[in-house]
């Protein structure tokens, strides 16, 4: 049985081929032809899908709701005030008895370790939909929204980072690097990349001969990027540290005057919620921005996920 976990458990070509699944379920979800809609809803009907979530959520819960209910299965949201996980309960305890009802759990937590513990003591497969050290169902979607904007088995491209070193970006430079895309981050000084994703990125650069930059300087990484990207300067759960937070990301701010050091044809992402310190109104909503289209792309992120790792046992050959 396979899990979720991170872009960096998959090999390049499991990546593509998430990608190219969400890509496949867009289009058919699309076309709205009801013989297909018919036989990807047997494929979980009657089951029932586990969402596991401790910190709340918007994109993560419709779209994973969404993906349950195309192949037929139930979704189940399970709050933390829903159940015993870790109140009367021992997480061992509820990892073995909802495992032992559903057919998979999507897992929205804080703690890293928390997804370990269920991919551990779980008998279905764990989709990990975010938790503090990744976040792989957005780099599916992000990855997605850029092959179907800029084509990047036909393009060379450079994705430039700005902002927090976070979960986001975690999983998102490696499965860049897994396509061939460069990738630089630039994050405030104090402010440093995961040791771990800095030399697994490393060694996927130097076998598909890719540039990955890491700087403090926010314009130096955004010189001739094909794609500009930041998230959240403050995360959920660090609200006490508003203030210190924006004072050492100053500067850090997409604007018009670090969107003209870009490539003239640049798009501009965000996973949301948006906050304006991050990007201005007049970036955020030009035509540049692409960030609705990559909102609704995670629908048919899940939907790979949901079909590679529970409908097909985690087998990547013979999808159907």
């Amino acid at each position: 049985m396979r899990h979720l976990v991170s872009i960096k458990d998959l090999s390049d070509q499991e990546f593509k081929i998430l990608v190219d699944r969400a890509e496949y379920f867009k289009k058919m979800f699309k076309n709205g032809n009801i013989e297909e809609f018919q036989q990807q809803h047997l494929k979980l009907l009657g089951r029932t899908v586990a969402l596991i979530f401790t910190k709340r959520s918007t994109r993560t819960r419709i779209s994973t709701e969404g993906a349950a209910a195309f192949f037929g299965g139930q979704p189940m949201f399970l709050g933390k005030d829903d159940i015993q996980l870790g109140v009367n309960e021992s997480f061992y305890d509820t990892t073995k008895v909802v495992s032992s009802m559903v057919s998979c759990i999507f897992a929205r937590v804080n703690q890293h370790q928390d997804i370990l513990n269920l991919c551990k003591d779980s008998s279905v497969p764990i989709i990990n939909s975010l938790c503090d050290k990744y976040h792989p169902l957005q780099a599916i979607c992000d990855l997605l929204t850029i092959k179907e904007k800029l084509n990047y088995n036909q393009n060379k491209l450079k994705l430039a980072w700005i902002g927090d070193a976070n979960n986001v970006i975690n999983d998102m430079s490696i499965a860049c690097l897994k396509v061939g895309i460069d990738v630089a981050i630039a994050t405030p000084i104090g402010i440093e990349m995961d040791n771990e994703i800095v030399d697994e990125a490393k060694k996927i650069a130097i076998k598909n001969n890719c540039k990955f930059t890491l700087t403090h300087d926010s314009k130096e990484a955004s010189k001739d990027a094909h794609i500009l990207v930041t998230d959240t300067f403050v995360s959920m759960g660090e609200e006490f540290a508003k203030a210190a937070k924006l004072r050492q990301f100053k500067g850090f701010q997409i604007n018009s005057e670090l969107c003209s050091v870009a490539d003239p044809n640049y798009v501009f992402m965000h996973c949301l919620p948006r906050h304006h310190e991050e990007v201005t109104d007049e970036v955020f909503y030009s035509d540049h921005s692409i960030v609705f289209d990559e909102a609704e792309n995670r629908l048919y992120a899940a939907m790979a996920a949901i079909d590679i790792f529970v409908n097909n046992k985690g087998n990547f050959d013979n999808l159907v």
